[in-house]
């Protein structure tokens, strides 16, 4: 399915051949956006559902993972632009009830260089795992409509033993920004459903992007996602389009669609969202894998490329940005996923494979 929202259809078969592809290697569907000098490209692979053989939808609702984190960072940079609040800022000063380490900052939680345990479980270097919330199989199916509070996400992080003394290294955890969250809270003394709204959502006239909280439901209209799993020796598979996100809560409970991460990534990148100085900030990386504070970097044989990809059960999102938010590319992915998450592989292929079609022109 190719659509282009000016009205004038556009052949880009090396867009849609990649998407057919991506469905092929297991993915349920997915629902790719395109802009660039070319214009827009909308198009979708795979099926809706996994009984029945409607396509999936071009632009509907899903869950974006830790693509929130980019969002939840631009709210925190927006308020440091109102005087609110400063990145180098003590934690500990704005939510003294966790008794947090007075060396950690703002900025260490955006970037993930606090060294605060991952509520969602840590993989050590040695091999050992470290369990946090329950997040696969059977036991998080059990739990899937479970409501955690942040406070309790943070009080199980902290109870466990620090990866490192706060900016010494980087670890990506997901606690550091249901952090950032409450600090948002705390200084505006407003829910941050209402101050991504007020800043991020109002001005760019993004209607379908939603912070649920501990809402289970998707906003029609959405392709659905799914689980695999064993219960009693047997595989059972289950729609999982519904489920309460607050077990990740801001590192990833986001919804969105395309259309709007693609308005907001391009207003981002393009610099009319963050003055210019915070950008800058946002789009420095550290030295370990390259994030700045929300964003990713990356270097393309076509220059520098920003994105902060996520996935939860069942539901991926890509959203990448040129320099100058002139290019980008989001899409929304299904599947059925599992505790292996056998999916990683073609995940990240997908990633690669449409980066290089779009930003690179590799298959132009």
């Amino acid at each position: 399915m190719t659509t282009d929202l000016s009205g004038v259809r556009q052949n880009r078969t090396e867009l849609q051949e990649a998407i057919e592809e991506l469905a092929a290697s297991g993915f349920l569907g997915v629902q790719l956006r395109v802009n660039d000098e070319r214009g827009e490209w909308v198009g979708s692979a795979g099926r809706r559902e996994l009984k029945g053989d409607a396509a999936p939808l071009t632009d509907g609702h899903f869950r974006i993972g830790s693509s929130t984190k980019s969002f939840v960072a631009t709210v925190v940079l927006l308020l440091v632009d109102e005087g609110r609040l400063g990145l180098d800022h003590q934690v500990a000063d704005l939510l003294p009830e966790f008794g947090i380490d007075r060396r950690i900052t703002v900025r260490m939680l955006l970037q993930h260089t606090s060294g605060i345990f991952n509520h969602t479980g840590e993989l050590y270097e040695d091999g050992t795992v470290v369990l946090g919330v329950p997040w696969q199989g059977k036991e998080w199916v059990d739990n899937r409509f479970r409501t955690y509070l942040p406070e309790e996400l943070v009080r199980l992080s902290l109870a466990e033993p620090v990866r490192f003394a706060p900016g010494a290294g980087w670890s990506y955890a997901n606690t550091n920004y249901v952090l950032a969250r409450l600090v948002i809270e705390r200084v505006t003394g407003r829910p941050f459903a209402e101050e991504l709204r007020r800043l991020v959502l109002e001005p760019l006239g993004l209607t379908g992007t939603v912070a649920p909280g501990a809402s289970a439901e998707l906003p029609e209209p959405h392709n659905h996602g799914y689980y695999r799993y064993e219960d009693g020796g047997r595989q059972r598979t289950i729609d999982v389009t519904r489920q309460n996100p607050s077990w990740v809560g801001a590192g990833g409970d986001l919804i969105s669609t395309t259309r709007d991460l693609h308005i907001y990534f391009s207003a981002l990148m393009g610099g009319r969202l963050l003055p210019a100085r915070l950008l800058a900030e946002m789009r420095s990386p550290e030295a370990t894998v390259g994030y700045g504070l929300g964003v990713f970097a990356q270097q393309t044989a076509a220059g520098p490329v920003f994105h902060h990809n996520g996935a939860t059960m069942g539901s991926a999102a890509l959203m990448y940005g040129s320099a100058d938010g002139r290019t980008t590319l989001t899409a929304g992915l299904t599947w059925v996923d599992d505790a292996e998450l056998s999916i990683a592989p073609a995940f990240a292929s997908a990633q690669q494979r449409l980066v290089e079609a779009v930003f690179c022109g590799t298959l132009a």
